[in-house]
């Protein structure tokens, strides 16, 4: 199969030089990259740090004077040129390398045409733009901390090429320096993936197969994973392997049949029996008038923390009671379902 091509366009307004070695190196995954193209001003004292890196990887570097402070003209430059690779038919992806949302359209338009499109950019990356893109990598992943950091030259020159800008060194008003995870809790949830939603992500794959009798390989996890979240990578949870970081999942175990690695839900009957008994016994304490199912629903999964319906093969948690046949659910009013034990007493 030929290797796709890729035109690789650089926001160097909002990335670091630092990460250069390390975007080439990723981007040999992907396929050929044919046109190489950095964007900023090389008149300032902030692109200092990336001259030599341009020349050392052959990238082309786009020259686009910052005519008003506070408008960023790389961008739209950067925007310009991507329209005209992209209807020249030369390339069958591009990789877009910026930690700015203006670029979540740029994406969307170039996925419309067919193009596959890599994004990465640092950890601040809006979500938007992450999820504009066929797939998305942070750029902190790319590195180990000790081996580069960005000298006290590096985030003065960052820091005086945003301020003339009118911005933050994120390009867009934010700080100019990134904060660490401590200081930055809500900004850092407000882009990473959970662990807990890409375990609900997996059950559902796992659940759905084994109503079709199909095992769940290894392989389809992370490609189904990566459809859904185009900026989920086991690196950002501190993995180098898929594998590692589903082991390390409560509910799942992964099975090896030959050269084939299966994942499948950990839960056996005897947890799914002490859950039913503990439903019962809380039910059966209220009399015949029962409770609510929204109060039943509170009680078990503040017992059980991981519990979920889905990891017994049941899509609802009134699905798992309809199950049980010693309850019985009733009411008209869908918000106060109530559930009750059904056998006499």
């Amino acid at each position: 199969m030929e290797d796709m091509r890729f035109a690789i366009l650089i926001d160097t307004d909002n990335i670091s030089s630092k990460y250069i070695s390390a975007i080439m190196d990723e981007m040999t995954r992907h396929g050929i990259v044919t046109y190489r193209r950095a964007y900023g001003d090389w008149t300032s004292t902030q692109a200092k740090g990336w001259k030599t890196k341009l020349v050392e990887n052959s990238i082309t570097p786009m020259q686009q004077f910052c005519n008003t402070v506070g408008k960023n003209a790389t961008d739209s430059t950067l925007i310009i040129d991507a329209m005209d690779i992209l209807y020249t038919g030369n390339v069958d992806g591009f990789c877009i390398v910026s930690s700015d949302g203006d670029f979540t359209r740029l994406a969307i338009r170039l996925r419309e045409s067919g193009m596959v499109v890599v994004g990465m950019g640092e950890e601040k990356t809006p979500r938007s733009f992450r999820r504009a893109c066929s797939q998305f990598t942070v750029l902190e992943n790319l590195i180990d901390e000790d081996e580069e950091e960005l000298t006290e030259e590096d985030e003065r020159e960052t820091a005086k090429g945003a301020a003339a800008r009118g911005t933050g060194a994120s390009g867009k008003g934010g700080k100019g320096k990134k904060s660490s995870s401590a200081d930055s809790g809500s900004d850092q949830e407000s882009t990473s993936i959970s662990k807990e939603v890409i375990e609900s992500a997996i059950i559902n794959i796992i659940t759905e197969n084994e109503n079709k009798d199909k095992e769940t390989g290894l392989g389809e996890i992370g490609s189904r994973l990566l459809n859904k979240y185009p900026d989920f990578d086991v690196r950002n949870y501190g993995y180098s392997l898929l594998s590692r970081f589903l082991e390390e999942i409560p509910s799942l175990k992964l099975v090896k049949n030959n050269t084939r690695v299966n994942v499948e839900l950990l839960a056996n009957r005897e947890s799914e029996e002490e859950v039913i008994a503990y439903i019962k016994e809380l039910v059966k304490g209220k009399g015949r008038k029962g409770m609510e199912v929204s109060e039943l629903s509170n009680a078990v999964h503040g017992k059980y923390t991981r519990f979920k319906p889905k990891n017994y093969g049941y899509s609802q948690f009134t699905k798992m009671l309809q199950a049980i046949s010693e309850l019985e659910i009733y009411g008209d009013d869908i918000n106060a379902r109530k559930v009750r034990y059904a056998v006499s007493q």
